[in-house]
């Protein structure tokens, strides 16, 4: 009786010891995004821009017609704001932000991205020209507050890649085919 009384106590502590390790091995929460701004994304493209962390909040309030815009928060940080816009045609809208790129950091251009892109440290932009309710017009899809991954080759690259991909489903959802 003793050993079994024994067997049972060692179990039960053995049992509490590893639930207790286990929950305090649970680090930051990873976060799944699958809609920006309304539109379905590729999670896998949201994800480097996403570090671990307790909450995630995705905020797409601030959209008005022909300007989606969300919002993306972990910890109550922002790490993603991405914003389109349908604008005239006449004018070169890479031009016109060049010095707010600088801002985010040695732009550079990104070639096969609409009609023009430009990569930065903490932002991306692309344009692409379309047509909008039987008139010409210019799809404007901009991403920036992103300071994460900490290595910037990676962040560079994650951006392109988003913007890439991002691009032509935001423009098809505005009803701004190229």
């Amino acid at each position: 009786m003793k050993n079994k009384l024994l067997r049972q106590w060692l179990g039960a502590t053995l049992s509490a010891a590893l639930l207790i390790g286990i929950t305090g091995c649970g680090g930051p929460e990873s976060f799944t995004v699958s809609d920006l701004c309304g539109r379905k994304v590729d999670p896998a493209l949201v994800a480097p821009f996403l570090p671990g962390g307790e909450t995630l909040k995705v905020d797409d309030g601030i959209s008005a017609p022909e300007q989606p815009r969300c919002q993306v928060y972990v910890d109550d940080d922002l790490r993603l704001y991405v914003r389109g816009n349908i604008d005239k045609a006449d004018f070169d809208i890479l031009k016109a932000t060049e010095r707010s790129m600088r801002r985010l950091g040695n732009p550079t251009p990104a070639d096969g991205i609409g009609d023009g892109a430009t990569i930065a440290d903490r932002g991306a932009m692309a344009v692409q020209a379309c047509t909008y309710r039987g008139e010409k017009r210019q799809y404007i899809l901009e991403i920036d507050g992103v300071d994460h991954p900490a290595n910037t080759a990676e962040r560079r690259k994650a951006l392109e890649e988003l913007l890439r991909a991002h691009l032509p489903v935001v423009m098809e959802a505005e009803g701004c085919p190229p």
